[in-house]
């Protein structure tokens, strides 16, 4: 039987080791890898399909282990959350961010076990997405799990094609939406101007026009409005390319601006240029110098 993949995710080596050793009794789960950072972690997960993490709640690199939960909230087949952490004042938080458990660690014995004992019941319901049947049957020997890590696993010049028998019915039906697809002249359905975002478990649809400006942040980004502050999973050139004909511009590599909220552009010493943008609190943000020829014609001036 198939065992729970779990990731340990904590900056501190001897916790993951005691974590580790607490957790090899438990037959129904199976390590497979350990990280220090939110961002380790997402890429792990992205190869492997975890069932479960343990995941301290203060981790270095910028991302804590509850915003890490916030960008793992939309995911269809989430895993299984449990919380390390001294004490139990973030308890609420990870709860309402779905939390599996919130362990006090060290924790005793009789503690870990109603851990297990709730992992075990989510085991239950948590089904990895498995490899199309006729993919399988075709797998490249060698193969753990059913699973390959991309089309580099076959044989070089050894192309597959996997014949799937579709029903009359749907065989219409993909007819008809393969020539919606090929269709260039058909109208298309109107782009809603909001972003959506993830903050606390839950899926917020933010008006562009709230976003102040966009912060590249790694392979994510910070979308800021006058009044709050989400880590995405958007990547700043995805967000210059859907929102720059939204009156947005990359005024900096890390800062997507609204030009609706800008209400001064501020030359510094040494040809350097800073903008300010409306709001309770204004706020600063560079202008590179190769950008402000382009932001210029932008503005008319």
């Amino acid at each position: 039987m198939a065992k729970l993949k779990t990731l340990l995710l904590h900056p501190d080596p001897l916790v993951r080791r005691d974590l580790r050793r607490a957790l090899s009794g438990a037959n129904f789960l199976t390590v497979l890898g350990e990280a220090v950072t939110a961002f380790e972690a997402l890429e792990l997960i992205e190869a492997i399909p975890y069932g479960a993490l343990f995941v301290g709640l203060d981790l270095p690199g910028g991302v804590s282990g509850l915003e890490l939960a916030q960008m793992l909230a939309g995911r269809k087949n989430k895993p299984a959350l449990v919380f390390l952490a001294a004490g139990e004042a973030q308890a609420f938080a990870a709860f309402e961010l779905g939390a599996t458990d919130y362990l006090l660690w060290p924790a005793p014995e009789d503690r870990l076990q109603k851990t297990l004992s709730k992992l075990s019941e989510f085991k239950a319901r948590f089904r990895e997405v498995p490899m199309p049947e006729k993919w399988a049957e075709a797998a490249p020997q060698g193969s753990s799990d059913g699973y390959t890590s991309g089309y580099g696993d076959w044989p070089d010049g050894d192309e597959k094609t996997v014949s799937v028998p579709l029903e009359d019915d749907e065989q219409d039906h993909f007819l008809s939406a393969l020539k919606q697809a090929w269709d260039t002249n058909q109208a298309r359905t109107p782009e809603i101007e909001k972003l959506a975002v993830s903050q606390d478990g839950r899926m917020y649809l933010v008006p562009y026009g709230q976003i102040v400006f966009v912060e590249a942040y790694e392979d994510y980004s910070y979308v800021h409005t006058a009044q709050q502050k989400y880590l995405t999973s958007y990547r700043v050139k995805y967000l210059e390319e859907r929102l720059a004909p939204h009156r947005f511009f990359r005024v900096h590599r890390k800062y997507l601006v609204n030009l609706d909220m800008v209400t001064e552009i501020a030359s510094l010493p040494g040809s350097n240029f800073m903008l300010r943008t409306a709001g309770r609190t204004r706020i600063e943000l560079p202008i590179s110098r190769r950008r402000i020829a382009s932001l210029k014609q932008v503005l008319g001036f």
